[in-house]
């Protein structure tokens, strides 16, 4: 199986880049079945790179629908180590501007609908209980030098802020937003959860690249959120993003110096003599460095 260094989930738009090299499309079936699509494998700046569209070509997969497990572990099986999101949001805070570039650093989680771990069975006990950890979704390497290169690219870029995750699909009411600018939350988007619990799990560098929009629903001057909006805007930042992307790529460090690689290192509870053997094959791509099949 091709392998990459760098994976990134987002719209089709983003694979046309200049540059991208050796491309191959790999489609594989995993454990929690199929990912969103067809992952697209290529060179860009001398860095493998894999490439997932979310809701699968064509838009055609909703928030709660997305087979995140199955997305990242795909990624995983590839040998991606850093992860960038490429999301669409709308911004809680006037000064966080549509067709603005955001790099959060804190996730405030609102879905109740989806499975959050990969040792989670829905309705099902598996036979493990894993606590990783999760004070900081989002790799603090990974997120310095994804905005370095948005900085460079984008004329207004913001660093930090809390990302607030929503189940959709329908947008905010205006009390939600109201409720939301009150927490000091900077943007809200639909799918950066489970993705990120999920990303460290599977020891994952895990960063997004927030597009703004909109205004979400509470801004007097400005009509709220639509459709259109919002594909309008995000296909204005697309080239901005694919830039972005080939910048990061050629500055990816050697080695990583964050912890997001051994984050199941002491986040197993389960002696491994009780989890069950198939849990521990069917897992391995995970599991296996801490607790081996026999």
């Amino acid at each position: 199986m091709a392998q990459a260094k760098l994976g990134v989930i987002g719209g089709s738009g983003l694979y046309n880049i200049e540059g991208l090299e050796a491309v191959e499309e790999v489609r594989f079936d995993t454990p929690f079945g199929p990912p969103s699509d067809a992952i697209t494998l290529g060179t860009l700046e001398g860095v493998r790179v894999a490439f997932l569209p979310r809701h699968g070509k064509g838009h055609r997969i909703s928030p709660t629908e997305v087979p995140y497990r199955a997305n990242i572990y795909a990624l995983k099986s590839l040998g991606v180590e850093q992860l960038v999101a490429v999301s669409a949001v709308g911004s809680l805070k006037e000064e966080v501007r549509p067709l603005d570039l955001l790099v959060p650093d804190q996730l405030i989680g609102r879905t109740r609908s989806r499975v959050n771990s990969f040792f989670e069975g829905g309705n099902t006990a598996i036979g493990i209980v894993v606590h990783a950890p999760f004070a900081d979704p989002f790799c603090p390497h990974l997120n310095k030098a994804l905005h370095g290169a948005a900085a460079e690219v984008a004329e207004r870029v913001h660093q930090g802020g809390s990302l607030v995750v929503i189940e959709g699909p329908q947008f905010s009411t205006r009390a939600e937003s109201h409720l939301y600018r009150s927490w000091d939350a900077s943007i809200i988007g639909m799918t950066a959860l489970p993705e990120a619990r999920l990303a460290r799990e599977a020891e994952m560098c895990y960063s997004t690249l927030a597009c703004v929009t909109d205004y979400d629903c509470w801004h007097d001057s400005y009509e709220s959120v639509t459709v259109d909006m919002i594909i309008a805007n995000l296909q204005k930042n697309v080239g901005a993003a694919r830039h972005i992307l080939r910048l990061l790529a050629a500055r990816l460090p050697a080695g990583r110096q964050c912890g997001c690689g051994h984050a199941l290192r002491t986040a197993i509870v389960t002696p491994s003599h009780i989890i069950p053997e198939t849990v521990k094959k069917e897992l391995s791509l995970l599991l296996g460095k801490y607790v081996p099949p026999a």
